[in-house]
């Protein structure tokens, strides 16, 4: 069987949390998240982001967290800004749109949004007969697994601060972002320089759930019955906060962040090692070789992987190891990469 590098959800969970889960048993417990497993796993969150008032919600997975947060906190006829590369843009069917709010797309750089862009938007969006911009969304890590540093995010939340604007970060890979070697953010710096985050768990161990975490108190605002009104609210709420609980303890969560990425390093510089390119640069748990195209295509007979993008006879390929990548199937791929 071949292994599948197609993405960090390919396995079901760390074997902690699923001996969690079933130490809970029979156990009774209050539905739609109110229960005493939710309550200490958002505790664990606030104390990990050190924000302490901070709102923590528990949401089966990253779409519906980015639908809820943004619907919740826009509007009718406000818009979102976000880069090209954008999940909710390219890979979620349309789901803000079907919300009835537009998305404003910008250029980005290697998946980035910058404070220009967002000015730009915001000028050209001058009166009544198109959509007001009022949220910034960025990911962390990219589309394309690059991160921001902390001068680059305190750039735009210093620019949507300026222009009356949210600030929302799709954190389904926030674990290895904060891990990498190129991010010298922490989570309490996201906290504070964002409106809304999540903090992801099913790409990071957890057989499912992210932690949608909310510090601005107008988004805070009736915000359950959001979750209600759009079905993200769980009546065994408590699946997800038993599972956040035990990646939370002892760091198990960024432990295991920490294994994909150098996963992914190793992946990287073998790639470079054999002489091939690379779309943008190695920074987290996604790689992106540029292979010429028959050799990508010889290489989808023995792994699992997604072509990223193509041009001309060379196709840019996306490898993503996980928490569970073993580094026999990194070098397995890295020698049937040479000896192609």
């Amino acid at each position: 069987m071949k292994y599948d590098f197609s993405s960090d959800y390919c396995e079901l969970a760390h074997p902690l949390v699923l001996e969690a889960l079933s130490a809970v048993g029979n156990t009774q417990f209050e539905g739609y998240g109110l229960d005493e497993f939710s309550a200490q796993a958002a505790d664990m969150v606030r104390e990990k982001i050190s924000a302490p008032s901070a709102d923590v919600h528990f949401i089966g997975g990253g779409t519906h967290a980015n639908q809820v947060v943004i619907s919740s906190a826009l509007r009718p006829h406000e818009a979102v800004i976000a880069p090209q590369t954008g999940h909710i843009y390219v890979h979620e069917a349309g789901a803000i749109e079907a919300t009835g709010h537009k998305i404003c797309i910008v250029e980005g750089e290697n998946g980035k949004l910058r404070p220009f862009e967002i000015e730009a938007v915001v000028k050209d969006h001058c009166d009544e007969h198109m959509v007001k911009p009022r949220l910034v969304y960025v990911s962390q890590s990219t589309e394309r697994g690059t991160v921001y540093t902390k001068a680059e995010l305190s750039a735009i939340s210093e620019c949507c601060g300026a222009n009356g604007l949210y600030l929302f970060l799709d954190g389904a890979r926030l674990c290895p972002a904060i891990n990498s070697h190129a991010c010298d953010l922490s989570y309490g710096d996201v906290a504070e320089l964002t409106d809304a985050f999540y903090l992801g768990g099913t790409k990071n161990g957890a057989m499912l759930g992210e932690a949608i975490v909310i510090t601005c108190d107008e988004i805070k605002a009736d915000f359950r019955f959001h979750l209600k009104q759009r079905g993200a609210m769980l009546a065994k709420g408590a699946a997800i906060g038993i599972q956040f609980g035990a990646l939370l303890k002892d760091g198990l969560q960024d432990k295991l962040a920490i294994h994909a990425i150098s996963m992914a390093m190793k992946l990287a510089d073998g790639v470079s090692g054999a002489g091939y390119g690379m779309l943008c640069p190695a920074e987290t748990n996604m790689v992106f070789p540029v292979f010429p195209a028959k050799t990508a295509e010889k290489l989808h007979g023995l792994y699992g992987f997604h072509d990223w993008s193509k041009n001309g006879d060379m196709t840019a390929v996306r490898l993503v190891t996980s928490w569970a990548t073993p580094e026999s199937a990194v070098d397995g791929f890295l020698e049937d990469l040479r000896a192609l």
